[in-house]
């Protein structure tokens, strides 16, 4: 079989299911394309699942930045920060770091800016669209977030600092009296400076989205296929892919969209960064309580439907390494000396972020293979910008426009 008639192909296969590789599989099913996803048996491990919930559509500076080289000593674990950099793991971060301070010239962060502003604008919009569509609309909260500090220090820098940041469709705003005595009745710790982001969002259960999103899939007439893919390739203008078990797939286009594992799939200088968090039922937290970021300890907690959960650090290392119980333990303290209590014991988890040097996301088509395309390397932005992307990306691989220029996304950038 092949491509129907103006390029829109008729059969595609998604590389991984999270969310990423499930709003784009779930977009190329809507618009007529039958697509199969291909991904292990247990689609919870990822990232997209254990991060911080938040729809972060004021993040639009990457962070490839001069700004960020410069705060990165302060920031180092050992010094009590949450940035890691494990020396056994040298030879992975180092380059990265290298192609990092390239990407931050003020040019390029510039343009960066400019294109990652213009796709967090649909985010939310789209966001709305697909859980709408698949009756998880519950499950998208449009309440912003809070960020808080505990000393009058850097309450009034952190204040400055996004007041005066580029934020895209979000503003911050000071919190009011009353949002300010809720926050202090929440920990121990005192709350020295407050402000509140209004546009940002939340998914209220991330498990849940998930299982929306995969019987929306199922509902639309697409297909899962348990396994793991060793290569994504084209033959005779088609994708073929490769499984673990010797077996093989093909179709007329492939989407590999499997989080930090893509690198292993399609040419990338994509690294893993891994984040921690700790989870478990905390009845003394509202339970529609806005996410709060503690700013002075890199930290954001998030009420779920059913949990609390307190998310940190940035550790770059390879995705098969160890978790670091440090980590882990740092947390808890954080959460000790905060005040913030949980009824049970916490549970831990360890994810990796897909992220390329220049904090810009990889969306497009291979330009050498047209039938391999790809998205990932969306890194703290993945649940953010998921639903557009699945979007945009669905558009151009059927022939018509995209919400969004893409261009900026380009992995051809790399090669230049």
């Amino acid at each position: 079989m092949t491509m129907a008639v103006g390029g829109h192909p008729a059969t595609a296969i998604v590389v991984g299911d999270g969310v990423i590789g499930l709003t784009a599989a779930i977009a190329l099913q809507v618009r007529g394309v039958a697509t199969s996803i291909v991904a292990p048996d247990d689609p919870w491990r990822g990232a997209s699942w254990g991060n911080a919930g938040h729809i972060a559509i004021e993040q639009v500076e990457p962070l490839a930045s001069r700004a960020t080289i410069r705060s990165a000593p302060a920031r180092l674990f050992g010094r009590g920060g949450a940035l890691s950099l494990p020396a056994r793991e040298i030879a992975t971060w180092l380059p990265f770091g290298l192609r990092l301070a390239r990407a931050s010239r003020p040019d390029r962060f510039a343009r960066g800016t400019a294109a990652l502003s213009a796709l967090l604008a649909t985010a939310l919009p789209a966001w709305r669209r697909l859980t709408d569509a698949a009756d998880a609309g519950h499950l998208l909260r449009e309440d912003g977030h809070f960020v808080v500090w505990e000393t009058p220090e850097t309450a009034a820098k952190g204040r400055a600092h996004w007041l005066g940041a580029d934020t895209g469709t979000a503003m911050f705003r000071d919190a009011t009296a009353d949002e300010r005595a809720m926050l202090a009745a929440l920990v121990t710790a005192p709350i020295a400076g407050a402000i509140r982001c209004l546009g940002s969002g939340q998914i209220a259960d991330t498990a849940a989205l998930g299982e929306a999103l995969h019987r929306h899939f199922v509902a639309l007439g697409g297909r899962f296929v348990r396994g793991t893919v060793r290569t994504v390739d084209e033959a005779d203008g088609r994708a073929a892919l490769t499984l673990a078990d010797g077996g093989g797939l093909d179709a007329d286009v492939a989407v590999v969209a499997a989080g930090a594992a893509s690198a292993a799939l399609i040419a990338a200088p994509l690294i893993a960064e891994r984040g921690y968090h700790v989870e478990a039922a905390a009845p003394d937290w509202p339970g529609d309580m806005a996410p709060v970021v503690f700013e002075d300890r890199s930290m954001i907690v998030t009420r779920f439907a059913h949990s609390l959960r307190a998310a940190s650090f940035v550790e770059f290392a390879r995705r098969t390494t160890r978790p670091d119980q440090r980590k882990w333990d740092r947390l808890s303290g954080h959460l000790d000396a905060l005040g913030i209590r949980f009824s049970e014991p916490l549970r831990p988890w360890m994810g990796a972020r897909p992220t390329l040097p220049d904090y810009l996301p990889a969306i497009g088509r291979d330009a050498a293979r047209p039938a391999i395309a790809y998205a990932f390397g969306h890194q703290h932005l993945g649940l953010t910008l998921a639903a557009t992307t699945g979007e945009a990306l669905a558009a151009t691989l059927c022939g018509a426009p995209p919400a969004v220029d893409l261009a900026p996304f380009d992995l051809a950038r790399f090669a230049r």
